[in-house]
């Protein structure tokens, strides 16, 4: 395989020492951050005692000492790994401690090293100069790293043995050894045993079963009462280290069991399944190594591995995340969906991913089984050979607009584009903006005293500027019920379904006007989040001396600090500014914008007016809300003029929906323009 050098040499122009110096830049500082992430998780887990880190291990401290003792103690692994590991029990704790720490996050950094220089022909030469820090960075963050360095655990050892046996050990007998120790640590590894059998490296694959066979026989020589525990007892594995149906086992049997299937039939239809994911998930893993794509096919025999194992702890699940080497979609605004779909499931908690519903409680518990599944069975990876390899059909972006200001500079991602985004894309960055929106609402600070002191403040604002009309409004709609009926209707009903709704219309009917629409309401919302945190407000219905009825959740127990339920849902002082009005201005001013007929301008200016009319009425918000809303609607729609231009730049035509470029049909876009 060429390497970087001979990539940019390719690729690149001579003399570009401009290019050259910003791609060196932008590594080192893509490196310092994968080193800043290494130091943060380092700390937290030396924050463990070293006592209580020690005793993770899970190992008797002497040698003759069982591994697998029913207690809270048992240890997780095979018994060769705890052959391998029991001499290490004699070393201090603290300095085990850091030397385990420090060890485990150097091999990831290696398997980034690897992994980086294994990307298949041809490569970019930003690619090439950047992917390893920003893999290393990556795995720093994502689950399995943060839980494989844990005291114990060895999954990450393994996945670099295999790294190491596949690219960088040349001769067969030496890279079957590593392979076959990678499997006496972690069993389901031995398919990649097959892999190499398949794909013609045959002494390797017979060097990887005789070393599994020697390590599992040495370990039946010297711990012959725990490796039967293990082999027979506990099924490899199975059991140890928590419940089969716990979240942490991400595998197909522990999938199962989640279901609420036992027994024979249980096992039945896993046996079968493994049997399936096997048969796919090889026969893909050989056909991309044949077509020059072999950090695609060990990343998809690992998730088999992984998936097939009566026990996939998250820990072990690293393999996904190679699996953003394979290439998806033809167009280039399709390329990012699976990498950026990897990257979340490996990131971000599933609850984050997917809302806390019943209905989708098997999905999100085996958020990390199905990527695994998605990358060895389903995901349609394109063959090197396929015409949209190095080709993908490019954006279409619009002409720099003529009104933007020279002085600021334009972002690569803030260009104009014109093509309608992929779908699922939009889908997975909606959802978990507005879920890390929820979670940094609700870590706002919820002083009482605080947020009361400001809500005076706020409210002598008013009185000083003759607005304080809240509590009038308030008594005047209580005591008028089918009013306060529909005010209430409309608070707690409008405020999601219409900005969701303009969106969707927009993406189907006016992808360009999406774009510029999407982006204002984020750079709002983004803001408002900043007024969370700086200035907490009791909203009118929490000042208890005031005399305001909350007609929307009832008389709050405002002796109780937590104040009913509803706490428990949403920070109850992040009401500066009201995103309540300034959703609805948003709505507003894009309906506005770009309704064609009379009627619709009407409907949407009145709903940023009633909107106005029931928070107020409700005494969920003050006045001042409103105007914090307009204020960061505002700004939203100001970031995206002065950083992309004005809107009139992205329509081909005034009211003009724009098609999906296809290639080569596209007219009147510069080449230079279309490509990213």
């Amino acid at each position: 395989m060429a390497n970087a050098a001979e990539h940019s040499g390719a690729n690149g122009h001579a003399g570009d020492i401009g290019g050259s110096g910003r791609l060196g830049a932008a590594r080192l500082l893509l490196w310092a951050l994968a080193g800043a992430l290494a130091v943060r998780q380092a700390a937290a887990v030396l924050r463990v005692p070293p006592g209580d880190w020690l005793s993770g291990f899970h190992l008797p401290g002497s040698l003759p000492g069982s591994l697998y003792e029913a207690g809270a103690g048992q240890f997780t692994g095979t018994p060769f790994g705890g052959l391998v590991l029991k001499p290490l029990t004699g070393f201090a704790a603290p300095s085990l401690e850091v030397a385990w720490t420090c060890v485990t996050l150097l091999f990831v950094a290696a398997i980034g090293l690897v992994a980086a220089r294994a990307l298949p022909d041809p490569v970019p030469r930003r690619t090439a100069v950047l992917a390893a820090p920003v893999l290393t960075a990556l795995m720093m963050v994502s689950l399995p790293v943060r839980e494989a360095a844990s005291p114990g655990q060895t999954a990450v050892l393994p996945v670099l043995l295999v790294l190491l046996a596949v690219f960088r050990v040349p001769a067969d007998r030496p890279a079957g050894l590593l392979i076959g120790l990678a499997a006496a640590l972690q069993p389901a590894l031995l398919l990649f045993a097959a892999l190499l059998w398949l794909s013609g490296r045959r002494p390797a694959a017979r060097a990887a079963a005789v070393t599994f066979a020697g390590a599992t026989a040495l370990s039946w020589a010297a711990l012959p009462r725990d490796s039967w525990t293990y082999w027979s007892q506990h099924l490899a594995g199975t059991g140890l280290g928590g419940a089969p149906d716990g979240l942490a086992n991400q595998s197909v049997h522990g999938a199962l069991l989640r279901l609420g299937l036992t027994g024979p039939a249980e096992i039945a239809l896993y046996a079968v399944l493994a049997a399936v994911v096997v048969w796919i998930g090889l026969r893909r893993a050989v056909r991309y190594a044949r077509d020059g794509q072999l950090l695609l096919a060990v990343a998809i025999t690992g998730c088999v591995a992984v998936a097939v194992s009566p026990v996939g702890w998250r820990h072990q699940l690293l393999w996904v995340l190679l699996a953003v080497a394979g290439k998806v979609g033809t167009r280039a605004a399709d390329r990012p969906v699976w990498p950026v779909a990897v990257v979340l499931a490996l990131t971000l908690p599933s609850d984050v991913l997917l809302p806390n519903l019943a209905a989708l409680a098997p999905v999100r518990d085996n958020v990390l089984l199905l990527a695994a599944l998605a990358a060895a069975c389903a995901v349609p990876f394109l063959p090197r050979t396929a015409p949209h390899w190095s080709a993908p059909v490019p954006t279409a972006y619009g002409r720099p607009a003529a009104a933007r200001w020279s002085w600021v500079p334009l972002l690569p991602f803030w260009r104009r584009v014109l093509s309608r985004p992929n779908l699922l894309l939009e889908l997975l960055l909606i959802r978990v903006g507005y879920s890390l929106y929820s979670h940094i609402r609700a870590a706002a600070p919820t002083s009482r005293s605080l947020a009361e002191g400001n809500a005076d403040q706020i409210h002598g604002i008013e009185k000083a500027l003759g607005i304080d009309i809240e509590h009038a409004v308030n008594h005047a709609v209580v005591n008028t019920p089918w009013l306060e009926a529909f005010f209430n209707f409309y608070y707690t009903s409008f405020h999601f379904v219409v900005p969701l709704a303009i969106l969707g219309l927009l993406y189907w009917r006016r992808p360009g006007d999406y774009r510029w629409a999407r982006a204002s309401l984020g750079l709002a919302t983004v803001l408002a989040l900043a007024g969370f945190w700086l200035y907490p407000l009791a909203p009118p219905r929490l000042m208890p001396a005031l005399g305001f009825i909350d007609t929307v959740h009832g008389p709050q127990d405002l002796a109780n600090p937590s104040y009913g339920a509803m706490t428990a849902i949403s920070n109850q002082y992040a009401a500066m500014p009201s995103l309540h009005f300034g959703w609805s201005l948003w709505c507003g001013i894009v309906i506005v914008v770009l309704a064609p007929k009379g009627w619709q301008k009407l409907l949407g200016a009145l709903h940023p007016l009633i909107t106005a009319c029931a928070i107020v009425a409700t005494a969920n918000h003050w006045v001042l809300d409103a105007v914090g809303g307009a204020v960061v609607v505002a700004a939203g729609f100001g970031l995206v003029y002065v950083l992309s231009g004005p809107r009139g730049a992205v329509a081909l035509a005034a009211g003009a929906s724009v098609p999906k470029p296809r290639g080569a049909a596209e007219v009147g876009v510069p080449v230079a323009a279309r490509r990213r």
